[in-house]
């Protein structure tokens, strides 16, 4: 039997962010997802039956602290021009 692997179309890759990236296909007893990009890849039930293990690292959990620079408070002046004030 060969396996058609299709894209899907406007699908964003849930680990490296890409959009057009995702294909997936079916066998038997489950239906699978990968991506040509980064590798990426799962599975499910086509009865839907279990859960994924635990969390997938994607681009948004991955390890690593960023630094943020201090902000700068913005000081409102009134218009010189305006009856208002």
């Amino acid at each position: 039997m060969t396996i058609v692997k299709r894209f899907i179309a406007g699908a964003v890759c849930p680990r490296c962010g890409e959009m057009d990236t995702l294909k997936m296909y079916r066998d038997d007893a489950r239906e699978h997802r990968e991506c040509v990009r980064c590798d990426f890849a799962d599975s499910m039930a086509l009865d839907g039956s279990d859960q994924p293990a635990g969390e997938i690292e994607t681009r948004v959990n991955r390890g690593g602290k960023v630094e943020l620079e201090p902000a700068q408070p913005l000081n409102f002046v009134p218009n010189p021009g305006s009856d208002k004030g």
